[in-house]
């Protein structure tokens, strides 16, 4: 036998059974103190499904209060729904730079579009807007134009500080590295 393979037996109860309730637990506070959950699905070929299932279900309470961003101020969720729906931050990097489970962000927006239905901007409509105007002369195209580039570099800027910042906090790679190799 292998070395896996006699570690596999020690781990679970079965082949394809169940893992021993302590091993479980120790994956659990090895992914609630940040170890990557595919560590675990290559180590012990537990699914990534399962390893969900055992963190809602046997995670911490301080874990599950943090992965459903009840660790954030009101004024901090304010802030994630306005930048993610004037364009400046996607779902998915809100969820990563705050560390929010797939269905929080989903429920904050539905709430802030019941609530303030005006306030929402569609991006792909805002565009076509954008595109269809004409201005009247050259000189406010010129003008549009250079407002439309200072709010791009500031956007930009903004979104380099929130990389750096989340690069720091979470002491992880965010940015490829140049010449890395396309998969």
């Amino acid at each position: 036998m292998k070395k896996e393979e006699k570690l596999m037996q020690m781990v679970r109860f079965s082949e394809q059974g169940h893992f021993q309730v302590a091993v479980r637990d120790e994956i659990i506070k090895a992914i609630e103190h940040g170890v990557a959950r595919s560590v675990f699905t290559k180590k012990y070929g537990v699914a990534r499904s399962t390893l969900s299932d055992w963190m809602r279900d046997h995670g911490s309470p301080e874990y599950q209060a943090k992965r459903q961003g009840k660790h954030l101020s009101k004024a901090e969720k304010e802030t994630i729904i306005r930048l993610i729906q004037q364009g400046q931050l996607t779902r998915h990097q809100a969820r990563k730079t705050y560390e929010l489970g797939g269905d929080v962000l989903v429920r904050w927006l539905k709430t802030a579009s019941r609530k303030n239905p005006d306030l929402v901007i569609d991006s792909r409509n805002a565009m076509k807007k954008k595109a269809t105007e004409q201005p009247d002369t050259a000189d406010s195209e010129k003008q549009a134009l250079k407002k439309a580039l200072q709010e791009a570099q500031l956007k930009i800027h903004a979104l380099n500080t929130l990389i750096d910042v989340a690069e720091e906090q979470f002491k992880i790679a965010i940015r490829k590295k140049p010449g890395a190799k396309q998969s």
